[in-house]
């Protein structure tokens, strides 16, 4: 069976889930447990409690119960909406949502549109250095031909043309 880090790991494309779970221990007062998360995952996956259950093999009154007093306490007190009922599952998600939670989605959008025909772009080496992967990249962007481009143009001084 996976671990529970890798359970609902899905959630992580959409959500801001560190910054989630320190936000919601500073209102429980500890860390998160592995459970908490894991429940909360699912929730932010869109499965109600009965489906989070099932994928885990575990009772749905359970699951569910355990949200009650749990995550749903938590997000309840982070959110300053203690005197509200949870009448669906998918309110902590729209709470959340609303709260700023969710990240932004990054369209993927493929370099060649962004750039003029005849682009070229190639990555020519990739790295790793200390904490960061570094790519090298060349980039050949057309543009009008150079006699129509004068050095005064460029904003070049005489210092930048030896």
């Amino acid at each position: 069976m996976a671990s529970t880090d890798e359970q609902f790991a899905q959630a992580a494309n959409h959500w801001d889930l560190e910054t989630l779970y320190t936000d919601l221990a500073s209102v429980k007062g500890k860390r998160l447990t592995p459970v908490e998360k894991l429940h909360l995952r699912g929730l932010l996956c869109g499965y109600s409690p009965a489906e989070i259950a099932e994928r885990l093999g575990k009772n749905a009154k359970g699951v569910e119960t355990d949200l009650c007093a749990t995550v749903y306490r938590y997000v309840k007190s982070l959110l300053d909406k203690c005197n509200e009922k949870i009448e669906n599952w998918r309110k902590i998600a729209e709470w959340l949502e609303d709260a700023g939670y969710k990240s932004q989605s990054n369209a993927q959008v493929p370099v060649n549109s962004l750039l003029p025909g005849n682009s070229v772009v190639n990555i020519t080496n990739i790295n790793i250095e200390k904490d960061q992967i570094v790519f090298l990249i060349n980039l050949r962007i057309p543009t009008s031909k150079v006699s129509d481009i004068s050095i005064k143009d460029l904003n070049l001084d005489d210092n930048t043309t030896n």
